[in-house]
């Protein structure tokens, strides 16, 4: 049972680098089978079609980013949360700007074709909406406003990360990173103003 786990786990490895390097289109179960040294006929019998060996990376991915998600809803203040979610995409500009981002890239490649398979890559991006709104919630944001700047953190990497890679320029994240500073000082500041507003109303309150 290992070695068969072993080579379905290599498998899906391979998958996942070719198809961050080259995307999915170019990706070949050939080119899977070659990279995970494991006998083209063998992938067989872990995937049977192409649209298979995707749902298992982009499962991968989805395992890869509920760890980090983890870790970083282990830190008490959500502002930390974030600002340790753009330290990690920061950590990440040298490959982000020679192949974009890993999950951005996919989407957008397999939202051209629709189906399943890009239902659930984009599931992706909505888990990482969710997460960085909740976040801004507990900043004190109501929810539309929360939703806003989930929207803002997520728009502006995946824009900047494109750019990034298009310009083979790994500045671009920073320029990103400086986005969310942004988002979490004007955050702070609205949750101060409403502090007071409802402090004040609370004092009037008991004249």
């Amino acid at each position: 049972m290992g070695r068969k786990t072993d080579k379905r786990t290599r498998l899906i490895d391979a998958a996942s680098t070719l198809i961050h390097r080259q995307g999915f289109n170019l990706t070949t179960l050939a080119h899977i089978a070659e990279l995970a040294t494991v006998p083209l006929g063998n992938v067989y019998y872990y995937f049977k079609t192409k649209d298979a060996i995707g749902e298992a990376v982009i499962e991968s991915y989805f395992s890869k980013i509920r760890h980090h998600v983890a870790e970083w809803d282990a830190l008490s203040n959500p502002r930390d949360r974030l600002i340790a979610f753009v330290k990690r995409e920061l950590q990440q500009a040298d490959v982000t700007a020679r192949y974009g981002c890993q999950v951005g890239a996919l989407c957008q490649e397999l939202a051209k074709q629709d189906g399943q398979l890009a239902q659930s890559a984009a599931n992706l991006l909505h888990y990482l909406l969710d997460w960085c709104e909740k976040q801004f919630t507990e900043l004190g944001l109501n929810k539309a406003k929360a939703h806003e700047a989930a929207l803002q953190v997520i728009a502006s990497f995946e824009g900047f990360a494109l750019l990034s890679c298009a310009f083979r320029d790994t500045s671009m994240i920073n320029k990103f990173a400086a986005i969310v500073d942004n988002l979490l000082e004007k955050s702070d500041a609205s949750s101060a103003s409403s502090r007071t507003r409802h402090a004040t109303k609370s004092e009037e309150s008991t004249h």
